[in-house]
């Protein structure tokens, strides 16, 4: 019997079909190749290879055990990245109708397997079922695009010299890693895909699989960060790096990469901002603000900081509280009744325990030091089942004037965290909204559109809203970041295609490269 729970008068079950137990059995059905009875395996030379050390992994949906990434040392990745090569100069040659209807197969048996892959992200990285299909869905749909529009795309470019090699989070396995690694084998390219420590190792597993079935270069590695980058990073046979990361990580890449003159594509973090001035649609306010704690704000465009008009304060609280209080949090996969849908949450667990911990630790440093919680979420208030463990769940926290020793003050909490800063000038308002230097998004609300026009182009983000989010951005929508929140190549649209393929002669990619800044 599935364990139940009463909860908000409402008794608690696991969905029926749904539990790790059930989707690692239907792994095994659909891709055998690639599973096995404890253990993922590696994707290399063109073979799944039963090699690595399987490191333990639990869930953080309820701290039980999942699989975990079999982690290869430098010298099997080196043997990977060559094997890579050998593929990358077959199918560089590859007639384009050729890789396009193989691509097109792959993105037929990913959509014939979406809930599977899903379900998968539940477990893994803990996102409640409506994000995790859109995860799918927006990985699928958004290479469809490129699939159907990729002539003119590619007409007079020519693949890169090696393969791509992808190290990305573990936020957006589907939406990110595999939409990028699918395009760039339609653009000619083999692709490399490190498996992010943290989670996602069985999804991208399988949606390996299922490419790999209908003859695309994949390869798919699992290991260290620090391990792997001499092969994923500074190998000569590499001919492009995408990176998804922390700036810390991303700046030694950044490094590495200048230092080889390697055509590279960085994403890092930055402190996304949303600013409030002269502002009186409070209504608006209040109907975006439980939209931008999807995933517990796990995200790279997620906005954890607003920068208010001191005046506007008592308007602000007034539309922010009453919509933050009705954030749904808790088990992505507890129902009220065995058949009945996943639950309509907003967020579920954080990635694993030792996040959960550490944002902790921050909220309560940051009090201490003089930061006012305006906020604080109640987790006796979410839904869970019995006995399960609640290590990775945060509630929503939102803090006034968090103390510039706070890492709350400058850096982005990925979490749910939200921190207020009131100013009282148009200079202290673009000062804190530039707090990171360089972010990828930003908002104003104003009234005024004059106003917006005058205050936007100096606000450092490189898309920024007039009183709605911004988002990463989908099909022809251009992607990148200003100051440390980007290095490299800007992407979306036909701009991911331009940055992992050869153009003409002395052809400058739009970018922040250390030489120059091009804007699309």
């Amino acid at each position: 019997m599935a364990p139940t729970l009463t909860s908000n008068t409402q008794t608690l079950t696991l969905k029926t079909g749904t539990s790790w137990a059930d989707a690692w059995q239907r792994c095994l059905a659909v891709a055998p190749e690639a599973f096995r009875d404890d253990r993922v395996l590696n994707l290399w030379n063109g073979a799944w290879q039963a090699d690595g050390r399987a490191l333990p992994a639990t869930s953080p949906v309820d701290g039980a055990p999942i699989a975990g990434p079999p982690r290869l040392d430098a010298a099997a990745a080196q043997r990977a990245v060559r094997a890579s090569l050998d593929q990358h100069r077959a199918w560089r040659h590859i007639p384009l109708d050729e890789r396009r209807a193989r691509v097109a197969a792959a993105l037929d048996a990913l959509t014939e397997h979406r809930e599977l892959l899903a379900l998968l992200l539940v477990w893994e990285i803990g996102k409640p079922w409506r994000l995790a299909q859109a995860d799918v869905d927006r990985a699928i749909d958004g290479v469809r695009w490129y699939v159907d529009g990729i002539e003119p795309m590619i007409a007079g470019r020519a693949p890169l010299d090696g393969p791509v090699s992808n190290v990305a989070s573990w936020n957006y396995p589907m939406s990110v890693l595999v939409h990028a690694m699918l395009v760039q084998a339609l653009a000619g390219n083999a692709v490399i895909a490190k498996t992010p420590t943290d989670g996602g190792v069985a999804c991208l597993t399988l949606a390996a699989a299922l490419a790999a079935r209908e003859g695309l270069p994949v390869t798919l590695l699992s290991g260290s960060g620090g391990e792997l980058s001499q092969a994923l990073v500074r190998a000569p046979e590499i001919g492009c790096v995408s990176f998804v990361g922390g700036r810390d990580t991303g700046a030694a890449v950044a490094t590495a990469v200048a230092d080889l003159g390697k055509r590279h594509i960085l994403e890092q973090e930055g402190l996304n901002t949303w600013g409030i001035w002269n502002f009186t649609d409070w209504d608006a306010l209040t109907a975006v603000v439980p939209k931008l704690f999807d995933y517990g704000k796990q995200r790279c465009t997620a906005y954890p900081r607003f920068v208010v008009q001191r005046e506007l304060f008592d308007a602000f609280l007034t539309a922010y509280l009453p919509a933050v209080r009705t954030l749904r949090v808790g088990h992505p996969l507890a129902v009220a009744k065995r058949d009945d849908p996943c639950p309509a949450l907003d967020f579920g667990p954080l990635i694993n325990a030792a996040k959960a911990k550490e944002l902790h630790d921050q909220v309560a440093e940051a009090i201490d030091r003089g930061a006012v919680p305006l906020h604080r979420g109640r987790l006796s208030d979410a839904r869970f089942l019995p006995g399960q463990d609640t290590s990775a769940y945060v509630q929503p926290v939102t803090l006034l004037n968090p103390p510039p020793s706070s890492p709350l003050h400058h850096a982005e909490p990925f979490g749910p965290v939200d921190t207020i800063v009131l100013v009282d000038t148009e200079a202290e308002l673009l000062a804190a909204m530039n707090a990171s230097n360089g972010a990828l998004v930003a908002t104003l609300s104003t009234d005024d559109r004059a106003t917006f026009d005058r205050l936007a182009p100096q606000i450092r983000a490189f898309k920024v809203g007039h009183g709605t989010p911004r988002s990463r951005g989908d099909r022809d929508e251009l992607f990148g970041g200003f100051g440390e929140s980007w290095r490299g190549a800007f992407v979306g649209g036909e701009l991911l295609v331009r940055a992992v393929t050869h153009g003409p002669t002395g052809e400058r990619l739009p970018g922040n490269f250390p030489e120059y800044q091009l804007m699309p």
